[in-house]
C-alpha cells in the first residue's frame, strides 16, 4: 500500500484536479512502524535531503534513566505494561512514545519515538 500526501485528485463537488505536477519523493509518506518486542531489528530509510532515518521494529533492551542518582544503565524489557497511544498495543507489546515498560529493574516511561529515532530510551518511574 502506497502512502502519498498531497491534495486529493476530486473537489468537495466531485469534480477533478489537473495537476500540472508529477509525483515527488517530497511527498511520499509511509505506514507507522510500530516497534515490538523481540530480538533488536532495525530498518535504514533515506529522507528528504539525502539524511537517513533509523527504524526500529523490534527491539528487547532499553536504556533507562534513573533520575534520583542521574545514572543510564541498558537493561531487558519483560513486557508492556500501559500505552497511551492505544489500548490493544498493551496486548500486541507495541512500544510508543510514553508507553510503560516492565524491566529488570523497574516500571519505566519510554521518552524516545523508537519508530522515528532508532533507539529506546526511558525513565526509570
Amino acid at each position: 500500500m502506497v502512502v502519498y500526501q498531497k491534495r486529493s485528485k476530486r473537489k468537495t463537488t466531485g469534480g477533478r484536479y489537473r495537476s500540472s505536477e508529477k509525483k515527488r519523493m517530497a511527498n511520499v509518506g509511509a505506514i507507522p512502524t510500530l516497534t515490538k518486542v523481540g530480538e533488536r531489528k532495525a530498518k535504514v530509510k533515506r529522507e528528504k535531503g539525502g539524511s537517513l532515518k533509523h527504524t526500529l521494529l523490534t527491539i528487547n533492551k532499553v536504556n533507562i534513566t534513573d533520575p534520583k542518582t542521574k545514572k543510564t544503565k541498558m537493561t531487558e524489557i519483560i513486557t508492556v505494561i500501559e500505552s497511551p497511544a492505544n489500548r490493544h498495543f498493551i496486548r500486541r507489546n507495541i512500544i510508543t512514545k510514553g508507553t510503560i515498560l516492565e524491566t529488570k529493574l523497574g516500571k519505566a516511561r519510554v521518552t524516545s519515538r523508537p519508530g522515528q529515532v532508532g533507539t529506546l530510551n526511558a525513565i526509570l518511574i
